[in-house]
């Protein structure tokens, strides 16, 4: 991997505007940019952070992620998102991007990083697999809402 990237927390509206795009690869029913950096602002009042890997002022990867607690796991750090650009996979970006929320979780004193990913993705779940995170349940959802909602996926 090229040593010529760096990861940051995404924190103004234009470098979210920036990764707008490279988010609608992972989440294609986004639509609206303004309504994108207006969901963030929500999330990022529950906790939510995004950081990206830019090559110059290029953003090639994100991750989403919040710090949350259960009774499973307790304190935990959940991904919400993780998507590097199609063309730069298989680079090491990905595995940079879960590195900085490691880095999070110990400072965050956090035990377990967890997330989701799709049953028809075997590409993530195999890089995830590589990457230490073992499957451990089933992740079971019921749409109470309409089809047309955006977050239906």
């Amino acid at each position: 991997m090229d040593n010529s990237f760096v990861v940051r927390c995404l924190e103004h509206e234009a470098q979210q505007r920036a990764a707008f795009e490279l988010m609608r690869e992972l989440r294609p029913y986004l639509n609206d940019i303004d309504q994108f950096v207006r969901q963030l602002a929500r999330q990022a009042q529950q906790g939510y952070r995004l950081l990206g890997t830019f090559e110059g002022h290029h953003v090639i990867g994100l991750v989403g992620f919040r710090e949350m607690e259960n009774l499973i796991y307790g304190r935990f750090i959940y991904v919400d998102d993780l998507i590097v650009n199609a063309s730069r996979r298989q680079r090491g970006f990905g595995a940079a991007l879960l590195d900085a929320v490691r880095d999070e979780i110990r400072t965050q004193g956090c035990v377990h990083l967890v997330l989701d990913t799709g049953l028809h993705m075997p590409l993530a779940q195999r890089f995830y697999f590589r990457e230490g995170l073992l499957a451990k349940g089933l992740h079971v959802v019921q749409s109470l809402l309409l089809p047309e909602h955006p977050g239906h996926a």
